[in-house]
């Protein structure tokens, strides 16, 4: 009984925090070293938040996370990157195996932080940020968003409704002012994403 209102006073702690968070340069996440970082570092940049997985089908999208991030990390762009073993187990391991796959595999040189959950109890509370201000809009069209859709259909109906992240990959663009101003699933064209950054870089 102890343990349970242990975890729902830090789960009550968490949501406060995000909450009286006014902007997201307020929130506090942890680099992959374990050590506190502030969002008020990015103040300026245009940012590309992502929650991934390793052992995932949209894990090569790493490659193209990569791709946008070199055309555009010399005009202030950033993207962060935010393991997540929520969805099906897909990151599993540590966060030092995690990061050596991916620099391995995917020859990735943005920043990546420590392994977090996106939903639930101790969801991050830059995701939960992230989510009030950016809900689920649908899958698009696509096979791949027909999979998903059906997928996700089985296990709660009404997943749709609810803000939830979904799944692996799904990405929020803030701009340099700090403002959510986007939300892509996994599904969507990473063309689309590319050109989304494009549009928010000065």
């Amino acid at each position: 009984m102890r343990l349970n209102r242990l975890v729902a006073a830090v789960a009550a702690m968490a949501m406060a925090a995000t909450m009286c968070a006014q902007s997201i340069y307020d929130i506090k996440v942890k680099d992959m070293d374990g050590k506190e970082v502030s969002m008020s570092e990015y103040k300026g940049k245009v940012l590309l938040i992502v929650n991934t997985a390793t052992k995932c089908g949209f894990t090569p999208q790493y490659e193209e996370l990569q791709e946008i991030y070199d055309k555009f990390k010399d005009k202030g762009f950033v993207i962060l990157d935010f393991p997540c073993n929520q969805f099906g187990e897909q990151a599993p391991g540590d966060i030092a195996s995690i990061h050596q796959f991916c620099t391995e595999k995917y020859s990735t040189t943005f920043p990546q932080f420590d392994k977090i959950d996106v939903n639930g109890e101790n969801e991050s509370p830059l995701f939960a940020f992230l989510k009030s201000k950016q809900a689920f809009k649908g899958f698009g069209n696509g096979q791949q968003a027909k999979f998903m859709d059906e997928m996700l259909k089985k296990k709660d109906p009404d997943y749709a409704s609810k803000p939830d992240i979904k799944w692996n990959f799904t990405k929020f663009l803030v701009d340099a002012n700090g403002n959510v101003v986007a939300r892509f699933e996994p599904t969507v064209s990473m063309n689309l994403v590319s050109t989304m950054v494009s549009s928010k870089l000065y």
